[in-house]
């Protein structure tokens, strides 16, 4: 009987083997947005078992156990790490229809050489086979990147945070570069009780004494120049459902800092308005740097206050939220534009119903020799499945230029998740391929290899520098 995962898997037409395994399948991965443990790297960790690895830090897994009823003890509790893979082992038959069934198989496949698809009966003896072979040398976080064949990764990292680990992870493993991307929440978080504290640590590590905005944006740009010079490219802001821009002036913005840090405390308008007014002044920021903005739209982040305090604010219970207001994106775009500081941007949505108009607006803000300067970034988090990145594909393709789309990302805190490279790679094949079977492309296998390669791996490299 043949593995569920075969060597075609996913790949229904001639056009799309060819594709897959002559050319993607050849090329290393760029993973530039990720929520990795950049310490777990630099330590090269070594994990006790399985559990460990692949069920306790992942969310993706966790809203599956949920929904398939395992009590939350066992899924983020006290409980061994044996209970939660066997809480999980229970889930998976459930997931039939969920990406998580063929990340699940792919994942024990790439790495463990498992090739029967996990259940209970099995699940003892492929629980004994993956934690010997976790005992082997080379197979520690980053010996695991190297076996996705991974060459630079990205994690995500607060302004205050050390990056000393990222330059401790690269030297580890030839071929591999590990970088930080700034994680740019915190900085915007006024809003945030613990935003204070937070902005304590700033002046500390900066030494500045933090009194006005003027001194804010100097102790920002400090850190900046520390993140740059640790070979950070990106920057990621987490808009979320609902996000609006309001325009303000400087002195607007620096009378409403000092009232903030004097009171503690905003009008709701004005949190709007302050928020608004450092986005772009980092936004301008990232753009003199030659960094890459990344924007994610259009999650609702606060559902179940129980499951937040049971799991923390990213437990996997999050929704999707409404569809983006289209008018606050672009005079925030249109705001670091006119003065000629706009970033390379990618967009991403939780929300497909915005596909269309994502795709639209990478041609909004074309700029003279920057090919591919806005991007529709992939399918993000509850769209990166086999539909999902297909209409991700088909919007931008008809919107756009695919030919210059930067290709995949994980998003994840999992080391197996970067399954989802292969994954995004046979769907885009096979796509390609049934377009070329009805007509709509040109069977020439040049221009087709190109146009894989350029998705799979050279625009991210591009985007890299």
């Amino acid at each position: 009987m043949q593995a569920f995962i075969h060597q075609d898997f996913l790949l229904n037409n001639d056009t799309a083997r060819e594709l897959f395994h002559n050319v993607a399948a050849k090329l290393p991965l760029i993973d530039y947005h990720n929520h990795l443990n950049p310490e777990h790297l630099a330590q090269n960790k070594r994990f006790s078992n399985i559990g460990e690895l692949w069920v306790s830090g992942d969310p993706y897994k966790h809203r599956a156990m949920r929904i398939n009823g395992i009590a939350e003890d066992g899924i983020t509790g006290q409980v061994s790490d044996k209970e939660k893979y066997l809480n999980w082992v229970r889930t998976v038959p459930k997931t039939l229809g969920n990406p998580l069934f063929h990340w699940t198989c792919m994942e024990l496949s790439r790495i463990f050489g498992v090739d029967e698809i996990l259940s209970e009966k099995n699940a003892e003896d492929i629980w004994n086979h993956c934690n010997a072979q976790l005992q082997n040398d080379n197979f520690g976080a980053t010996d695991i990147l190297r076996k996705w064949n991974a060459e630079i990764v990205c994690t995500s990292d607060d302004l205050n945070d050390d990056l000393r680990p990222h330059r401790t992870a690269t030297g580890l493993k030839p071929g591999l570069q590990v970088l930080p991307s700034l994680r740019g929440d915190s900085v915007i978080a006024f809003d945030n009780s613990n935003f204070q504290s937070w902005l304590e640590i700033l002046g500390s590590l900066t030494g500045k004494h933090i009194f006005t905005l003027d001194d804010y944006k100097e102790a920002i740009i400090m850190r900046l120049h520390e993140f740059s010079s640790a070979g950070c490219r990106l920057a990621d802001h987490s808009l979320d459902a609902g996000f609006v821009y309001s325009s303000i002036s400087d002195s607007q913005a620096a009378a409403m800092f000092s009232l903030f840090l004097g009171e503690g405390n905003l009008s709701e308008k004005e949190f709007v308005e302050i928020k608004s007014y450092v986005l772009t002044f980092l936004g301008k920021e990232y753009a003199k740097r030659n960094w890459v903005l990344q924007l994610h739209l259009g999650a609702q982040r606060y559902t179940s206050s129980r499951l937040r305090k049971l799991a923390g604010p990213a437990g996997g219970y999050a929704g999707i939220g409404k569809t983006c207001d289209i008018d606050s994106l672009c005079r925030y775009i249109d705001s670091m534009e006119k003065d000629g500081l706009l970033p390379r941007t990618i967009l991403y949505t939780l929300n497909p119903s915005d596909n269309a108009a994502f795709a639209t607006l990478t041609g909004s803000y074309a700029e003279d020799g920057h090919a591919g300067k806005i991007q529709f970034g992939p399918a993000w988090w509850y769209n990166d499945h086999y539909e999902g990145i297909r209409q991700q594909l088909i919007s931008l393709s008809s919107y756009g230029l695919m030919s210059h789309f930067v290709g995949m990302t994980t998003d994840s805190r999992s080391l197996l998740s970067f399954s989802r490279h292969e994954y995004f790679r046979r769907i885009v094949c096979n796509l390609i391929g049934e377009w070329v079977e009805n007509g709509f492309f040109p069977d020439d296998m040049e221009l087709l290899s190109s146009l894989v390669a350029d998705i799979s791996y050279y625009n991210s490299k591009k985007m890299m520098g």
